[in-house]
């Protein structure tokens, strides 16, 4: 097939469309490849291979270069920030690969400058929606390590989420859940006080199914206890919101 598809790209486009039919004929010969083992599914294979994935040391260093942005957001680097992170990474990598990952932060990416859009644009494709749901809990927990998400944190919170592109209700309900008022519990089901009982329960549903943990095995303990968290939080606020109703 690649060598068909260069013979007709040169003679529609020259040169340079034997190089593109030569390059399509190898995707499909590769697609047929796979198909003729058996192996079904053949164009899901070759996409997923072009997909990529993000590697343990790439995910791990860009992840404390978002920790670290949200630490310095407000000009005051906090203990507890700092403790946040370390117990975090030591629960999810183990103590040796955490302080890897630390000690490569300090040596090549601390003094360089940390763009969220460059790091975003990366992890984006390669993660998929629920670990990104999963990181921005995780950099709100630090902003509120001390006990209070400033605004300035706030804000770096805010374009990470636009960058990784989490839906804003997504981002508005994670915010519930470290901002109490009088109808967080309604922010955090991604609905308005108005709704009625059916909706709040579909709500619920809804949001349950969103982060159950079941959709983080694959990812380290320390993810699974941040889905569990986000759980525990959105039938928290079902249960105060029927407790209201009296449903």
């Amino acid at each position: 097939m690649k060598w068909i598809g260069a013979i007709l790209g040169f003679f529609y486009m020259r040169f340079g469309g034997a190089i593109l039919g030569f390059i399509i004929g190898s995707i499909l010969d590769r697609i047929f490849s796979s198909s003729s083992k058996g192996g079904g599914g053949g164009f899901g294979k070759v996409f997923q291979e072009q997909k990529g994935e993000v590697s343990p040391g790439d995910f791990e260093l860009n992840l404390l270069s978002l920790a670290s942005l949200v630490i310095k957001a407000d000009g005051k680097v906090t203990q507890k920030e700092m403790d946040y992170v370390r117990l975090y990474f030591v629960q999810a990598y183990g103590k040796e690969r955490a302080n890897a990952t630390f000690r490569t932060f300090n040596e090549v990416i601390k003094d360089r400058e940390i763009s969220v859009p460059r790091i975003c644009e990366y992890l984006r494709p390669k993660v998929r929606y629920e670990v990104r749901l999963q990181i921005l809990h995780f950099l709100f927990n630090i902003s509120n390590a001390d006990g209070h998400v400033s605004e300035a944190e706030l804000q770096v919170l805010l374009s990470i989420s636009q960058n990784l592109r989490v839906a804003h209700s997504d981002f508005e309900s994670i915010k519930a859940m470290f901002f109490k008022s009088a109808d967080d519990a309604y922010k955090i089901l991604e609905i308005e006080k108005s709704a009625s009982d059916s909706e709040v329960k579909k709500a619920y549903r809804t949001m349950a199914k969103k982060y159950h943990p079941d959709k983080l095995q694959h990812m380290d303990q320390a993810y699974q206890k941040g889905a569990q968290e986000k759980f525990n939080k959105v039938q928290e606020a079902y249960e105060r919101i029927q407790k209201e109703r009296g449903l």
